[in-house]
């Protein structure tokens, strides 16, 4: 991922936040017939291993968790973003000499990629998934609410995936680069947005 030094985010705390903010990742593999990507929710287990290991699963019929991997896996994390029009700027009445730009959060995690099919593994990685999402609701469902034998023959349908993080890419692009006059003004037109245009706005540095 191309990160500017204004916009490179070095907290390893701050980008697992956004990994466990991310309801989505993005499972990117290079291989010798070419990239798979998956979209599949992943869970972060922070305090094991070096820098946090990944957890989620596949369908066993996906053709990605086959596939013999050339160099590490990537998953990608989307943490907030917006666009930002030059309207905002204060150097467009100043100058006129501005473009737009789209503000984000993202995170890399690369690692070497690992597939069980072990039944005990899968419902805790299929449990910890449903605990995570279920948690906030009013009437949470829970694995253990389905028949046992529903859920072993639904177990059978998927693949394990463990993703040992080895390397961490983050970048928060939040109008850093600009004067505080520009940053304030983006941060007020986001602010008057929807609500995820005025959780970009919160994120604006400006002092």
């Amino acid at each position: 991922m191309y990160i500017p030094p204004a916009f490179r985010a070095a907290d390893e705390a701050a980008m697992h936040a956004v990994m466990r903010d991310a309801p989505l990742a993005s499972l990117v593999t290079a291989t010798a017939a070419g990239l798979l990507c998956t979209p599949l929710p992943l869970c972060l287990e922070p305090g094991e291993g070096e820098r946090g290991v990944l957890y989620g699963h596949l369908a066993r019929a996906n053709p990605h968790w086959r596939a013999p991997a050339e160099g590490d896996t990537l998953a990608i994390f989307s943490g907030p973003d917006a666009y930002v029009t030059p309207s905002w700027y204060a150097t467009k009445r100043e100058t006129g000499k501005v473009v737009p730009t789209w503000n984000y959060v993202a995170v890399h995690a690369y690692g070497p990629a690992e597939f069980f099919d072990d039944p005990a593994r899968l419902l805790a990685v299929v449990t910890r998934l449903t605990a995570r999402h279920e948690g906030g609701r009013p009437a949470p469902w829970a694995v253990a609410d389905a028949p046992a034998d529903f859920v072993a023959a639904q177990l059978r349908g998927i693949v394990g995936l463990r993703l040992p993080i080895t390397r961490l890419e983050g970048k928060r692009k939040m109008s850093q680069n600009r004067d505080a006059a520009d940053r304030a003004g983006v941060a007020a037109g986001l602010a008057a947005g929807d609500a995820a245009e005025r959780r970009v706005a919160g994120l604006i540095p400006l002092d």
